[in-house]
């Protein structure tokens, strides 16, 4: 069975939220996307993707309590 993409595997996600360097590197090789590393000093990146994730519905927190993956993003971005 072929293994799924790094991107979608626990080995290429941050624990404190979005995509490590290898699950960006996995993500950009499957799909022919440019992904880059967080902004979290600003810029129109940073406004722009706190817009856009800001926006999105769900929770922030788990039922047990722990943040969501979408409040990891948040942090981690400084929105």
């Amino acid at each position: 069975m072929p293994k799924t993409p790094a991107w979608q595997r626990k080995e290429g996600k941050n624990p404190k939220g979005g995509l490590n360097a290898k699950g960006r590197a996995s993500y950009n090789k499957a799909t022919g996307g440019n992904l880059k590393p967080p902004q979290p000093e600003g810029g129109a990146r940073k406004k722009s993707f706190c817009a856009r994730m800001s926006g999105v519905k769900g929770p922030m927190k788990k039922p047990n309590g722990e943040p969501t993956r979408k409040a990891l993003a948040l942090k981690k971005w400084k929105c």
